[in-house]
């Protein structure tokens, strides 16, 4: 596993590679540990992205992570005045590479990822001011420092961003094959992998948004506004559920919503599978607001005292079946 991780920091994990490393990271206590600690010395070395320098900055950085390895081995850190002389030696070694990358005029901007698991919320502070919510199952990659003549991040999922204003630098999200730029705005994008459509609503300011890799191929949203991209053709509306943006604060809303189209929402948030015997059932409507942390068993709970159904759950295969 340490190879693996070693590999995501030198970017050498494909998309679903990085995104399957991520979900274990979740899930494992110890693995997570050695994330943290690995993404902080990859922070503090500043790999170098030039070309010329990539392969001597790699085995800088592994050569740098055995010396610490080592040390580690050797020393337990029994008490506080080794714990001080081992972060003597990082520092140390941190400003001789710094130094050395400095000499060799390499600048690097160090990419993060912030992976939301099944059930849970994030908020960030990207360096320029911008806020984004992450919602459950969704992935953000963004940059330390917004260096370039451009602010771009890349989202899978589902975000909410409060764009910083910046009339030199777009701000520019990309999502799998949609493209959202804009100045400085409120706004939130819905484009889940599994999902056979995108949606992106505008709350304030404007946006401009292609899809396709074609340029020709765009609207621009006014306040208000929200579009939905499906099969190559935009249709473009009045915000017909303001209260969706809720999910930030911990809070699903579905406003007259066939069970059909919760399902699938519920199926994203929560990583699980629901299947229903009863098509008649797909095809009633509900408004109603359940708190995320209540989990699907609470939110089917309720749903059904409006239309009765049968639930039954099987934990081993993570599959919970609706039926009359």
């Amino acid at each position: 596993m340490d190879d693996v991780l070693l590999k995501y920091f030198l970017g050498e994990l494909d998309d679903s590679e990085r995104l399957q490393l991520l979900k274990q990271i979740n899930s494992d206590e110890s693995l997570k540990e050695e994330y943290i600690r690995l993404q902080n010395i990859f922070a503090l070395t500043h790999l170098a992205k030039h070309e010329g320098d990539k392969e001597q900055a790699r085995a800088s950085f592994r050569r740098f992570l055995r010396r610490v390895e080592a040390k580690r081995q050797r020393e337990r850190m029994k008490s506080i005045g080794k714990i001080v002389a081992f972060a003597l030696v990082l520092i140390a070694s941190t400003v001789f590479l710094t130094l050395f990358f400095s000499k060799n005029n390499v600048h690097e901007i160090a990419t993060n990822t912030l992976y939301v698991p099944a059930g849970q919320r994030a908020r960030l502070t990207l360096e320029d001011g911008t806020n984004v919510w992450l919602n459950a199952q969704s992935m953000l990659i963004y940059p330390s420092h917004f260096a370039d003549k451009e602010r771009r991040v890349n989202l899978t999922g589902e975000a909410f961003f409060d764009v910083a204003k910046n009339s030199r630098k777009p701000f520019i999200v990309e999502s799998q094959d949609i493209r959202v730029e804009v100045l400085g705005t409120q706004f939130n994008v819905y484009n889940y992998p599994d999902v056979d459509y995108s949606q992106i609503a505008l709350v304030e300011g404007s946006v401009m948004i292609s899809w396709d890799s074609n340029e020709s191929d765009h609207v621009l949203l006014k306040p208000n506004q929200e579009v939905i991209l499906q099969g190559g053709k935009a249709s473009i509306s009045e915000i017909t559920n303001p209260n969706h943006f809720l999910w930030k604060d911990g809070i699903y809303c579905f406003e007259n919503e066939r069970l059909l189209d919760i399902i699938e929402k519920l199926q994203l948030y929560y990583d699980v599978t629901i299947k229903v015997e009863d098509p008649e059932i797909f095809n009633v409507r509900y408004t109603g607001k359940f708190r995320q942390r209540d989990g699907i068993d609470e939110i089917l709970r309720i749903i059904r005292k409006i239309h009765p159904f049968n639930i039954e759950k099987d934990i081993d295969n993570n599959i919970i079946t609706l039926s009359k």
